[in-house]
């Protein structure tokens, strides 16, 4: 059973969190009477044990029912094995949909792009070929658009197919020996949209009884998640705006300027942040901006709208991940916060409404209470009109401007730079190609590589999990990939900057330093995964070796939502390892548990790793990898640095908040 009362409370964040801004936000929203994240964690304690452990089903009214000694089935006669698996279906569908909404508004726009009906250009055509190359519809006759269009209705037809077929972006860009692999286990899914139809027909009331067929339920949600929610979603975006551009960036709230219409965009999907990164470059509405007596218009970049945004266009100053938001907002010198989908959390507009920041919210799957809605509509039968909307949502934050009030306004100093956008394509030109990055794999310079992700959650303390993983992998060696949530604290940290080598190991230090390359490299939004996978794949080609072999990881310390299953199955599904510091809540059944945990080392040559310690969590991966380098008979890798990297991190934080301390603070 999962203990109770063990979490962190408001208290220990505020002595613990790594970065300073963090702490300076608590005590002031504090002193000012604002709510935060934290606090209603607080309130929520003791938290539901049977919630905790996956035993408390309410798919159906005779309920809800829990699994006790004295009540060992519910009502309908499902024991703890099978709700605790219904429980699960249930989440990770809803991760399927998730990425799969946003990303099927992008598809659609690829589609609109290609054929004509929205005037956009196809900023990715390198990205295009590629994929038509691998889809088998490249042809030298062919135009751009007319691949980016044929593009375009392969993924969708993948993401809501339901005559049964092969599932062509899987068959196309997954290692054959995977696929074999699944096809054995039965677990090839026909679409995102039939796996969800039917993970929630499996779970109503009396149908399927079976808790291991639910299991295998999960995988085949997992691979239409990996395929269709995130890489089909990232082929998309790369197609229609791009490749990723390296680029060094300023971060963390010290980076909040007071003389210009502030503009946060907030959220998962970029069509319309794309329209509005162009509206605000426009001389129309800067114009308009100096006429308000602002010097410019900045956009800041909250959760994925902003990674996304900032490695497509740049101009996007990434501040926070959804825990941090309302921290963020209570700074008081955001004027507009644009929110389109998910992570966006209701208590924003509580905050909100204690400065002079209007809220404008973009999607009709998303509103709340008291914000404006400027937004396509639920048949996406005006994505022609982004342009005007984009207009018209920066025209709200010009506005505002004039409303701020400079005695609310209270902006804390620590900033830091970083270097985002990197992807597979420009990794490889800066190494020469796949060999000379193996070669350093193999020799032991570089031990390993993990996908250190995920969102943040309060059963520890936040980011402290994510900054103690990463420090203790560098230490030894161990290369680290970001995106999404967890991304911004090893952003603001400075372990994205070449400099951060500091603290890493001797291999590391000597594979990357030479390249002026950082131990921890961004690659942008939670879609991103899919450049993680990508990159992970190319590995595999290059040493000829399957990828449960290789010295390969997904972490994700702090996840906390429904598409964080989807993440970590995406990968447990390649045959590597997740590793993370959240239990999840399958604790009720002995049997779902050890599917989770350990079973599927036979079936999918990966297990999931949980332990709350960050640093041994940390360590357990370093041995994981010592074990697969051994059987693949590589070199062994160094000893670790002694050094520890928080004083380090806190050091730089500190002083380049005090180099560059020119924002002001009330």
């Amino acid at each position: 059973m999962t203990k109770k009362n063990t979490f962190p409370s408001k208290a220990d964040v505020m002595a613990s969190t790594p970065d300073p801004a963090v702490r300076e936000m608590l005590r002031h929203m504090e002193a000012a009477g604002i709510e935060t994240p934290f606090d209603r964690f607080d309130a929520q304690k003791p938290h539901c044990g049977f919630g905790l452990n996956g035993t408390c089903c309410k798919n159906c009214h005779m309920g809800p029912c829990r699994i006790t000694t004295k009540s060992p089935k519910g009502v309908c006669g499902a024991d703890a094995h099978l709700i605790v698996a219904r429980n699960m279906l249930r989440w990770t569908a809803a991760g399927v949909a998730a990425h799969g909404a946003r990303g099927r508004e992008v598809m659609l726009a690829l589609k609109g792009a290609a054929d004509g009906s929205l005037d956009l250009p196809i900023l990715g055509p390198e990205k295009v070929i590629a994929t038509a190359k691998s889809f088998g519809i490249h042809g030298e006759a062919k135009s751009v658009q007319e691949m980016a269009g044929e593009i375009a209705m392969i993924l969708l037809e993948d993401l809501c197919r339901t005559l049964p077929g092969p599932h062509k972006t899987l068959e196309a860009m997954a290692p054959a020996e995977r696929i074999q692999v699944w096809k054995d286990l039965d677990i090839l899914p026909i679409g995102a949209y039939h796996e969800v139809f039917e993970a929630l027909h499996r779970t109503g009331t009396g149908t399927d009884g079976d808790w291991r067929n639910v299991a295998n339920q999960i995988l085949r949600c997992g691979l239409a998640f990996a395929w269709s929610s995130v890489v089909g979603s990232a082929i998309a975006m790369d197609c229609l705006y791009g490749l990723p551009k390296r680029s060094r960036v300023s971060t963390n709230l010290g980076a909040i300027t007071l003389d210009s219409v502030n503009i946060a965009v907030h959220g998962h999907s970029p069509v319309l942040v794309a329209a509005i990164v162009k509206a605000a470059r426009g001389e129309a509405l800067l114009s308009e901006a100096r006429a308000a007596g602002a010097g410019t218009i900045k956009l800041y970049g909250i959760c994925c709208s902003g990674h996304s945004a900032l490695a497509k266009f740049g101009d996007i100053t990434p501040l926070a991940n959804a825990a941090g938001a309302e921290l963020t907002l209570a700074t008081g010198a955001l004027d507009l916060w644009v929110a389109d989908v998910q992570d966006v959390f209701p208590g924003i507009m509580d905050v909100a409404a204690c400065f002079h920041t209007r809220v404008v919210t973009t999607s009709d799957s998303a509103r709340l209470p008291g914000a404006e809605h400027i937004a396509f509509d639920h048949h996406h039968s005006n994505l022609d009109q982004a342009d005007i909307l984009a207009e018209r949502i920066v025209r709200r934050g010009i506005q505002a401007y004039g409303e701020r009030q400079a005695g609310k306004v209270f902006v804390p100093k620590a900033r830091m730079d970083a270097e985002v956008g990197f992807s597979v394509e420009n990794i490889l030109a800066t190494f020469g190609g796949a060999e000379p990055l193996l070669e350093h794999l193999k020799s032991g310079r570089i031990r390993g590589v993990v996908n250190l992700v995920g969102c943040n959650n309060p059963k520890v303390v936040y980011e402290e999990a994510i900054v103690r993983v990463a420090e203790e992998l560098i230490a030894h060696d161990v290369l680290a990939l970001t995106n999404g949530c967890a991304a911004f604290a090893l952003l603001k940290m400075g372990f994205c900057l070449p400099e951060g080598l500091e603290g890493s190991g001797p291999g590391l230090n000597a594979a990357l330093a030479p390249l002026n390359l950082p131990p921890v490299w961004h690659m942008g939004e939670c879609l991103d995964n899919a450049r993680a996978s990508a990159f992970f794949r190319t590995i595999s080609a290059a040493s000829g070796e399957s990828l449960p072999r290789l010295p390969l990881a997904v972490s994700s310390p702090e996840w906390s939502n429904e598409k964080g299953v989807g993440a970590a199955l995406s990968f447990r599904l390649l045959g590597l390892n997740s590793y993370h510091c959240i239990t999840p809540p399958v604790a009720g059944s002995d049997r779902v548990s050890d599917f989770f945990y350990q079973d599927t080392r036979e079936t999918l040559g990966s297990v999931m790793v949980v332990d709350q310690d960050p640093v041994q969590l940390a360590q357990r991966i370093v041995a994981d990898f010592d074990e697969r380098r051994e059987a693949l008979g590589w070199q062994s890798a160094a000893p670790a640095t002694n050094r520890r990297l928080s004083a380090l991190q806190a050091e730089k934080a500190h002083q380049f908040a005090h180099d560059h301390g020119h924002t002001h603070s009330h």
